[in-house]
């Protein structure tokens, strides 16, 4: 599992009912101060790798002190900040771009396999006491952030 995390300042999916974003937009997820999380799943994911990430999601001491500090000794937890949490699934993080120019996502688990994973992410980052938004699964989404630093960071599990 890869997962990008970004601190944000906002953010925001919407989607739309035609692919190609010319209809019927609506927002599906919005939150305010926190952390924006793009999820990658590949074939070997489990319950080892959704609880590291979903730990590491809710623990790492990336957000601003409540006196709006930057200072990396005073930055806190989502869990401590009580800021709520974006995750968007994002098969494109497994990108293999090594070879040629197009883009092999070979190792980027299929939806009916990714689904269930990401699902189960959601359930364990919520497990924490966080206010969790989604994108919605497989949808063309526009995904927009206002990432705070910038702050940005990649797990791998």
């Amino acid at each position: 599992m890869r997962a990008v995390v970004q601190r944000v300042k906002r953010a925001s999916v919407t989607v739309y009912s035609d692919d190609d974003g010319t209809r019927d937009a609506h927002v599906v997820a919005e939150i305010g101060p926190g952390l924006a999380v793009l999820v990658g799943v590949t074939h070997e994911d489990g319950k080892a790798q959704i609880d590291k990430v979903a730990r590491k999601i809710a623990q790492l001491k990336l957000l601003r002190s409540l006196d709006n500090s930057d200072d990396p000794a005073s930055r806190i937890s989502a869990i401590d900040a009580g800021a709520p949490v974006l995750l968007v699934s994002q098969f494109t993080l497994y990108a293999d771009v090594r070879k040629g120019t197009k883009p092999s996502w070979s190792k980027a688990a299929p939806g009916h396999v990714a689904e269930p994973i990401f699902d189960q992410l959601v359930q364990a980052v919520r497990g924490y006491g966080l206010e969790v938004q989604t994108g919605s699964f497989g949808a063309m989404m526009d995904v927009e952030l206002v990432n705070d630093g910038p702050f940005t960071i990649l797990i791998e599990a």
